[in-house]
């Protein structure tokens, strides 16, 4: 299955690709992923399917939004979708299954946890393997497809989330502002304090820290 590429502008109306199903009475759901890069915490998938013809005010790419932002959208999704399943894949399956893998997971998760299978899946990126469903595989399908917009923001959000948590257990590594990822005040603390039960240590940047 080839990636359908998509354009570098987002189209005028959001709802463009999903209209092409709804049309002929189809359920469309949006699927994407967040914490795929940083050094701890588990990768969390989400799945969003909308109902016709709605278009939640301010859903856009995670990345571009801030948090605060997407905290509020992520209430409107949430208020109005038909459905919403989020699936992760913890930082013990990443290690042994590899990051790859470990996002098939939770995207399998996801999907399973909205109930019944939609009509149409569309993953934002390349094609999934063993996803375990048919599906369209859209690069930057987070910024120009509404569902997968919304997805990204419910990955993002019910992940932050997960990792505030963790980071009042673990302040040191700040967590609460990093989000797991490798910046110099997360990386200072595992110099200085070592891992937790919940960093990666398969992840090549920081087997090199320990090895140092």
């Amino acid at each position: 299955m080839k990636p359908a590429h998509a354009s570098d502008q987002r189209p005028r109306d959001l709802l463009e690709y999903e209209r092409r199903f709804w049309g002929r009475g189809r359920s469309v759901a949006g699927v994407d992923e967040a914490g795929r890069g940083p050094l701890a915490g588990p990768v969390v998938a989400a799945a969003v399917v909308l109902p016709p013809g709605v278009c939640v005010e301010g859903a856009d790419d995670s990345k571009v939004l801030a948090a605060a932002v997407r905290e509020v959208v992520y209430a409107r999704i949430v208020a109005c979708a038909d459905g919403v399943g989020v699936g992760a894949a913890s930082v013990r399956e990443i290690d042994r299954r590899n990051i790859l893998r470990a996002t098939t997971v939770a995207m399998q998760r996801a999907l399973a946890r909205l109930g019944s299978l939609p009509d149409h899946v569309v993953v934002d990126g390349l094609p999934v393997v063993h996803l375990g469903c048919p599906h369209e595989a859209v690069v930057d399908g987070d910024a120009l497809i509404h569902s997968v917009a919304c997805a990204s923001i419910v990955a993002k959000v019910v992940r932050d989330r997960l990792m505030r948590r963790l980071s009042a257990r673990y302040p040191a590594y700040a967590w609460d502002k990093n989000a797991g990822y490798g910046t110099a005040e997360h990386r200072a603390a595992i110099d200085a304090l070592g891992v937790t039960p919940h960093h990666r240590i398969t992840f090549t940047g920081l087997q090199l820290e320990l090895e140092m």
